[in-house]
């Protein structure tokens, strides 16, 4: 449930950005094709970017939870 969410967050403030990068003229129904140039471009590199944090996040997590478990397990000998 709390990935979807994520994800809806995400999808949502992309779609706002870019929007608001990329339209310029709401006179029209459809969009001009530079509009939609634009918002593919923009969209594209968004979803790239994201890609790439998670990578990034994914190789860095088993290292941090190592740490985490380890601080734990430093904090609890003392105390037993």
């Amino acid at each position: 449930l709390f990935q979807l969410r994520d994800f809806l967050l995400v999808y949502n403030r992309m779609t706002e950005l870019c929007f608001q990068h990329c339209v310029s003229n709401l006179n029209y129904r459809l969009l001009t094709g530079s509009e939609e140039r634009c918002l593919d471009g923009c969209a594209g590199k968004l979803v790239h970017a994201n890609h790439r944090l998670m990578r990034a996040y994914v190789a860095l997590m088993p290292s941090i939870m190592q740490r985490r478990v380890a601080d734990y397990e430093a904090s609890a000998a003392p105390a037993g």
